[in-house]
């Protein structure tokens, strides 16, 4: 098959949003020619994330063919069965984020990380088992090696199976190498394309962090104490001086800083 094109920008609904603000952000979204929804399943915030975006869909009526929804599989409950990339898990996993979208399929299925406890041909042969069944269009990775995704196009080919179309790493000022240098050789050898995650490094890039963690920010949660911990760090600072360097630049060109990074 053809490669997938997909917008330049999309709207990631993993966190929960209030339904009225989600539906206005999608909204404004779905107005564009092409629109992508990435969701994500795993966790009860994702997961209702899932319901709400679902919900939206259905009221609004968007024509499905109009949408390129995409969710990822890794994480799940407390079990060990409920989490990694085993056939079990991909396929139940699966099954349970179209029941939350209220949607017989999405358009690419993430396997979120590498899991090293699942045979590369077992994962592989679960992701062309739910192609084969209407559940996925495509399936791709994020945050896979260059090694990794090779091992999964050669065992798709062996076996006659489908490999993965697509990497989702994460891309931004602060981090490059992988999607200019990895990933461009991977699509010329494979035909492996790339979408990207974190264009501002989690609100880093946005500037709000120079004076330091807002209370209302991201970093302020409890649950994203790595992210305060990484932009107070010796290396943080070292960013928010970069930033600060490229302020001027920025409104030079009449933009703000984050149109600049993006």
């Amino acid at each position: 098959s053809g490669p997938q094109a997909v917008s330049c920008q999309s709207v990631r609904i993993w966190q929960v949003l209030l339904e009225c603000s989600g539906s206005r952000i999608m909204q404004a979204q779905a107005e564009t020619a092409e629109t992508a929804l990435p969701a994500e399943s795993g966790f009860y915030f994702r997961d209702m994330a899932e319901v709400i975006l679902g919900s939206i869909i259905k009221k609004k009526g968007w024509r499905r063919s109009s949408l390129v929804i995409t969710t990822k599989l890794y994480w799940g409950g407390k079990a060990e069965t409920e989490r990694g990339l085993s056939r079990k898990h991909i396929i139940e996993g699966l099954k349970g984020s179209l029941q939350r979208l209220q949607l017989e399929y999405v358009d690419v299925v993430f396997a979120n990380r590498p899991d090293s406890n699942t045979p590369m041909e077992e994962i592989v042969r679960a992701m062309t088992h739910v192609i084969n069944q209407g559940m996925a269009m495509y399936w791709g990775t994020s945050r896979w090696s260059a090694m990794e995704i090779m091992e999964a196009y050669s065992v798709a080919r062996q076996f006659n199976m489908i490999p993965p179309v697509c990497e989702q790493a994460e891309y931004h000022l602060f981090q490059r190498e992988k999607v200019e240098v990895q990933l461009p050789e991977l699509y010329h050898k494979i035909g492996v394309g790339a979408m990207t995650w974190s264009p501002l490094a989690c609100g880093i890039i946005s500037g709000k962090y120079g004076n330091g963690v807002p209370e209302s920010s991201r970093a302020s949660l409890k649950c994203y104490q790595w992210l305060k911990e990484r932009i107070v760090s010796e290396e943080g600072r070292k960013q928010q001086n970069k930033l600060k360097d490229l302020s001027p630049i920025a409104e030079r060109l009449g933009c703000t800083l984050p149109q600049l990074a993006v």
